[in-house]
């Protein structure tokens, strides 16, 4: 029998990634010193935080509205590109999963798939590019094997990005000085599915 997952489960997910922003947001802005505008750990530290209260005010009845309502709060609170992209990763992953009650690993999988599009059509990026994409795209094919391949994935992404030379964003604009930095988004990227599998460890799922 496939394993499904509710509202509680999305909701804890997003705690989790709110907590572990908080602890790594001076590495973050130390990472986006070095090729960015050195905003990446505190924006997300306030977007995340903020989506943590929206949902405890709102509680979202179903999977879907839960990724929804993070992603417009992220959208609204974030300055930078990483609200907007970030906002909608999960605006659209909430949305493709739709009214369901439950949702498997599998259809999440499936639902972050459709948010990666989105976030590669809104920035342009694409794998190769040094963006959050090299971590995301990899970390959504782990996810329909295990929540374990899923951060696996996504941490090898990341640290894939070290040697590239950034084609998108504001670091492309230091060309080949950006060769020798690990991406900031792609490292953040990582945190979601790190603490993604923190909380499917916790519930036993695999």
């Amino acid at each position: 029998m496939t394993e499904t997952f509710g509202v509680d489960f999305l909701v804890r997910w997003l705690a989790a990634v709110a907590e572990v922003v908080d602890r790594e947001a001076d590495r973050l802005t130390e990472l986006d010193s070095a090729i960015g505008d050195a905003d990446h750990g505190a924006n997300l530290k306030r977007g995340f935080a903020a989506v943590t209260e929206v949902l405890a005010e709102e509680s979202p009845a179903t999977p879907g509205a839960v990724l929804t309502a993070a992603g417009r709060q992220l959208i609204s609170t974030v300055g930078g590109a990483s609200g907007p992209l970030y906002g909608t990763l999960l605006r659209r992953t909430g949305k493709t999963l739709g009214d369901g009650g439950r949702v498997s690993r599998e259809q999440l999988a499936e639902a972050l798939g459709s948010g990666v599009v989105a976030v590669s059509q809104l920035g342009g990026a694409q794998v190769g590019d040094k963006t959050m994409l090299d971590a995301l795209l990899p970390a959504v094919e782990g996810l329909r094997a295990s929540f374990g391949a899923a951060r696996a994935a996504a941490e090898q992404g990341a640290l894939a990005t070290v040697p590239l030379r950034a084609r998108k964003g504001r670091a492309s604009y230091l060309g080949e000085r950006s060769v020798g930095h690990q991406d900031p988004g792609a490292t953040s990227s990582a945190l979601l599915f790190a603490a993604l599998d923190e909380v499917a460890r916790t519930e036993g799922a695999s």
